[in-house]
């Protein structure tokens, strides 16, 4: 018995310290949240903005209350940097006297071709209005291809001596799955519309068919010349000689060779590095530089950059991720949610205008077509522009098409205009994999509709296959409708292709190159706003809202994304492909450039 009430003390202690130290950690986190909200920022004389692009660069700055967060035992929380951010910040630090200059550590960049381009252009605009220096370091690893486009905007390039210019030409690989779900026992039953639409081609083929190479090879050689024509025009190589280093391939030549090349001006230590950086801020000795970051110094206050205020009001309406699909951890777009917003700024007067961010690559159709209405009776009553960021192509381009002006980067990946629907048949796995057997009751002729245990019968091909068609007719009416054009010629350049951002403007499908800035201030001028403010929806929930909505799905998806790294996509993507049944308007793939 003795015994018995020592366990049961020892259980009940443990239970008190295990909660106490919950109830701890969670004062701990609270306390966090309010000292970073109530902090103010200080802003040193000669400082260097930091622009730390090994943050996931975002559209729009979240309010994450575990960001910067390491909980013992628990995880390192994904740091993120919103293009915002960025912009806000670099705007603001024209006129600042107390910033000397821009560095920019681009060891490393976790952001796509299109935000890659937004940066790049906002930083020529930084130096041509401030003419204060921008500084490029890359002192770990390798300095990728994204990351030395972004980088040949500097007026210095610095690598450390041990690490080397990935320069190399861009290449693409698709995963294939036809034979892995043959071996398994499962038969992936797809009806589509379009030659292009090569999103369900990894559960047909087992290598690319001629159409998607075609598609692929276009818009890639699109972003490499775009990429090449920046990467001359600062650096001073032809473009001719630009492409024999990349032959060449420069991926494993230390530093030096890189200075040799001319693709870079010097390679560095640490110390060497901050010599520089003193010398730019007019430091001298060996004190520390002051740096502020761009999440910080976009909430700081700076002499007449504080915000007018104006009656005139543009809305600036962001949507991320896949529509209407809940699959993965990553943001979604929801039909109805982005609905409910877009009507509430149309039938409110003080708003002026429209800018609507998109960067989707596309999902379900539903929530698209939802969607697709109410832009169509915003842009009815109110001037609404929408802007491109990385991918807006599929479902993206279908919520887009109704706009008065769209504008995109030259390197935005959009088109892929049609339509497509899978549905799994888990038959033989059940049966001859598993010794799983089903059996069924029905009251009509076709009541077990589209069952997973099954092959689709003819009828039920072919009713899909009216679906598909009628869905895709719908879509290209749309886009006919919205861009002025035929349904004929919207057809000849739909199909499913995709294309970049360059090539959609040659035909069409966009109409002025530029970011989310360019967009905005177009918006004004259509509408004739000298004096605006604008305001970005949906709202942002605050932290603490943030604190107790974060689940046991949101905590696992962190702890995975902080294992995995940049490799966390790829577990995203197939969790994403595993789950999709339907009919769907998405992207054939998911588009990274290292």
């Amino acid at each position: 018995m003795k015994e018995f009430f020592k366990y049961v003390f020892a259980t009940i202690v443990g239970v008190f310290a295990v909660s106490f130290i919950g109830i701890v950690l969670m004062f701990m986190i609270i306390g966090a949240i309010v000292s970073s909200t109530e902090k103010e920022v200080i802003v040193q004389e000669n400082s260097m903005l930091v622009l730390n692009m090994d943050r996931t660069i975002v559209d729009r700055a979240p309010n994450d209350p575990f960001e910067g967060m390491e909980l013992p035992g628990m995880f390192a929380s994904v740091k993120t940097l919103g293009l915002d951010n960025i912009m806000e910040s670099l705007e603001k630090a024209v006129d600042d006297e107390r910033i000397k200059g821009v560095y920019l550590d681009v060891s490393s960049i976790n952001a796509g071709m299109a935000t890659v381009e937004e940066i790049r252009n906002a930083l020529i605009e930084f130096k041509e209005k401030s003419d204060k220096p921008v500084y490029a370091c890359a002192d770990k690893m390798m300095l990728g291809q994204k990351a030395y486009y972004l980088a040949t905007v500097a007026d210095k390039i610095v690598v450390h001596p041990e690490v080397g210019v990935d320069f190399r030409g861009l290449g693409g690989e698709m995963m294939f799955y036809k034979n892995a779900l043959k071996k398994i026992g499962v038969e992936m039953q797809i009806v589509r519309h379009g030659k292009f639409k090569a999103a369900v081609e990894p559960f047909l083929l087992d290598k690319m068919s001629a159409e998607n190479r075609e598609q692929t090879l276009t818009y890639m050689g699109s972003l490499w010349n775009h990429m090449l024509k920046g990467i001359s025009e600062e650096r001073g190589i032809s473009i001719e000689k630009l492409n024999e280093l990349a032959d060449e391939v420069q991926t494993f030549k230390k530093g030096k060779y890189a200075v040799e090349s001319g693709l870079v001006d010097a390679v560095e230590y640490k110390d060497e590095v901050l010599a520089d950086l003193r010398e730019i801020t007019g430091i001298e000795g060996t004190e520390g530089v002051p740096i502020i970051g761009a999440k910080d110094y976009a909430s700081a206050a700076v002499k007449g950059k504080g915000k007018k205020y104006s009656r005139n009001k543009i809305a600036v309406i962001y949507a991320s991720g896949d529509i209407g699909m809940s699959l993965g951890s990553g943001e979604m777009i929801d039909g109805d949610k982005f609905g409910r917003e877009i009507r509430k700024v149309r039938q409110d007067s003080s708003y002026k205008a429209i800018v609507f961010r998109i960067n989707s690559p596309g999902g379900a159709v539903f929530d698209s077509e939802t969607m697709w209405r109410e832009v169509k009776l915003a842009a009815e009553e109110k001037t609404l522009v929408v802007s491109f960021g990385d991918v807006a192509a599929s479902g993206g381009y279908y919520i887009a098409c109704p706009a008065d002006k769209i504008v995109a980067s030259p390197n935005t990946i959009t088109g892929s205009i049609g339509i497509f629907g899978q549905i799994p048949n888990f038959g033989e796995l059940l049966n001859d994999k598993l010794g799983i057997t089903t059996d069924v009751v029905k009251t009509n002729k076709n009541s077990d509709l589209l069952t997973l245990t099954r092959p689709m019968t003819e009828h039920e091909r072919a009713m899909m296959q009216l679906n598909i068609e009628e869905g895709y007719d719908t879509f290209i009416s749309h886009v006919a409708e919205g861009r002025g054009m035929s349904k004929e010629q919207v057809d000849e350049i739909g199909q499913g292709r995709v294309w970049s951002g360059e090539n959609a403007k040659e035909i069409g499908l966009v109409d002025e190159f530029g970011g989310l800035q360019d967009a905005i201030k177009l918006a004004a001028e259509m509408e004739g706003l000298e004096d605006y403010r604008t305001v970005d929806l949906p709202a942002l929930p605050n932290p603490f809202e943030e604190l107790f909505k974060m689940g046991a799905d949101n905590v696992r998806a962190k702890l995975l994304k902080n294992e995995l790294g940049e490799n966390y996509r790829y577990y995203e993507y197939l969790k994403k492909a595993s789950g999709m049944n339907g009919i769907f308007a998405r992207m054939p793939y998911d588009i990274n450039v290292n």
